[in-house]
């Protein structure tokens, strides 16, 4: 099937929206729309009509049209069947079949029928997926906007606690009648370090909150009250449960200093005016035995602008790659200039980018099934011995340009049998008791440690161990498809940008 245009027109042959998925110019759909009207007899009931060279499928909607044009060749059953499909979408964006109402909508019903059809050939979506994929939620967004105000709130009360500390410190040091010590090497134990001191600990501390009076001295003795932070006897009952069955405790103390700690040292994405985030995410299937029988590649290019006068700019494309993805630029994106200088840049140069928005400039897709483009081999012999089973693993990169981090292969284990006995070991393993899976981690693969192995010994069947499931992080693309330059419409003035480069991994399975 080869679909040439979908397009909502009047019973006039007037087209209100229109989306080619091949080169026709204006005129050319403009006129095939405009002769649909007359090729239709009025007293048979069809849902198509046929000319020499193309095809119209269409169906009524109100005093709308929604007509489908493809190539006489093409499967009219499949037309019909994407046909419904565009006619469940409309609905979707427009309140009313009218003729204003689809105007004023026409850029998301676009963006719609680019999800339906790609470069002439039905997608594999239903009506839900096309709802989602538009609405482009990012979910690694709201959990970095997330983890960000975790930090932000835990950096505030970390502030208040340290100044009510030195503030109490002070307290205790006037009651004694001792000379308050300088803190934080603001100066030593005379009076001006103590009054320097004062004043840092009173700024710090919140002004809105009143002060209370201190409370009488209680007499000493025991008390019965409730201590905050005290272990009970539940607790440590469960902590030491917890221990028995293999798992690792942190005390809290130590892991809420590793996760500061971790929180801290994490470069910020130093981001310019112009700033482009390349990503691309990755689902492939292997057998056990060997083949690939499936990998899907999908990537793209999100354009975002913060400053007004950077809004008419151009994208310098360089697309190094050589296994044949399908490209496809924004419907606003002039095709014809991309196609002949790799320049990515809107239809009218006089119109701006939006700003302070997310947009997907250039999207592409590699769908095969040649084993010479998988990025991470691996490799499970399970071997049957006299006491359960011998594991052998192991992993070669193949893209020696790749740089794969915090890579984990997670191989599942029979339930019951106890842990495994490791032998040799390339990397570090977690063993997970509750969920009965070996995490075999490696900090980063890359040219320079492009193969490693691991052995285990344990009792179960060879298919126990499967699946074989692989997750990692890149800071390099797949298909080599950077933005090298970024210049200004007018002048042709190279303009400041950056770039976050993304390679994640969706679904990684040997079967």
């Amino acid at each position: 099937m080869v679909l040439l245009a979908a397009a909502v027109c009047t019973k006039a042959g007037k087209a209100i929206v229109s989306r080619q998925f091949v080169e026709m110019t204006r005129t050319r759909i403009e006129g095939l729309l405009a002769a649909f009207p007359k090729l239709m007899n009025t007293g048979k009931q069809h849902t198509f009509v046929e000319t020499e060279s193309v095809r119209y499928v269409y169906q009524p909607m109100e005093k709308l049209y929604m007509v489908l044009i493809t190539t006489k060749n093409s499967n009219i059953l499949e037309d019909l069947e994407t046909l419904r499909l565009f006619s469940r979408v409309i609905p979707e964006y427009c309140r009313a079949l009218e003729e204003n109402e689809i105007s004023d909508h026409c850029f998301d019903l676009i963006f719609a029928f680019d999800e339906i059809v790609a470069l002439g050939y039905r997608e594999n979506v239903n009506l839900a997926q096309i709802r989602t994929f538009t609405e482009m939620d990012s979910h690694e967004e709201k959990v970095f906007r997330a983890v960000r105000e975790t930090q932000e709130r835990e950096a505030k009360a970390e502030m208040r606690r340290k100044a009510k500390e030195l503030q109490q410190a002070r307290r205790d040091a006037e009651r004694l009648g001792k000379k308050a010590p300088g803190f934080g090497g603001f100066g030593s134990s005379t009076v001006s370090g103590g009054s320097t001191a004062t004043m840092i600990t009173e700024t710090i501390i919140e002004t809105d909150k009143p002060k209370v009076a201190p409370a009488p001295a209680r007499p000493s003795g025991p008390s019965k009250a409730l201590k905050l932070g005290a272990k009970g006897k539940e607790v440590d009952n469960f902590v030491d449960k917890l221990k028995s069955e293999g798992e690792t405790i942190m005390s809290s103390s130590m892991g809420k200093r590793t996760s500061e700690s971790t929180k801290v040292y994490v470069p910020p994405i130093n981001m310019e005016s112009v700033h482009m985030k390349i990503e691309e995410k990755i689902t492939l299937t292997c057998g056990r035995d060997g083949g690939l029988q499936n990998m899907e590649l999908h990537g793209m290019i999100m354009l975002r602008i913060s400053d007004d006068k950077f809004g008419r700019i151009r994208l310098h494309v360089e697309n190094e790659d050589k296994k044949g993805v399908q490209l496809q630029t924004h419907p606003n994106v002039d095709k014809k200039l991309f196609t002949s200088e790799s320049l990515i840049g809107l239809k009218n140069p006089e119109k701006s980018f939006p700003v302070n928005s997310d947009v997907g400039v250039l999207k592409w897709r590699l769908q095969t099934t040649e084993e010479s483009f998988i990025p991470l081999t691996i490799n499970c012999w399970p071997s049957e011995s006299g006491n359960g089973c011998d594991v052998n693993i192991e992993y070669e990169l193949q893209e020696d340009n790749l740089e794969l981090n915090d890579v984990v292969i997670t191989i599942p284990l029979p339930s019951g049998v106890g842990a495994p006995v490791i032998g040799e070991l390339d990397g570090e393993y977690r063993h997970d008791s509750r969920r009965n899976t070996l995490e075999w981690c490696l900090p980063v693969i890359d040219a320079k440690n492009k193969s490693g192995s691991l052995e285990f010994s344990i009792a179960g069947q060879p298919n126990d161990f499967f699946p074989v499931q692989v997750s990692f992080i890149s800071k390099k693309n797949y298909c080599n498809i950077q933005v090298t330059k970024v210049t200004q419409v007018d002048g042709n003035s190279p303009v400041r940008f950056s770039t976050e480069t993304t390679f994640l991994v969706d679904k990684y399975e040997i079967l």
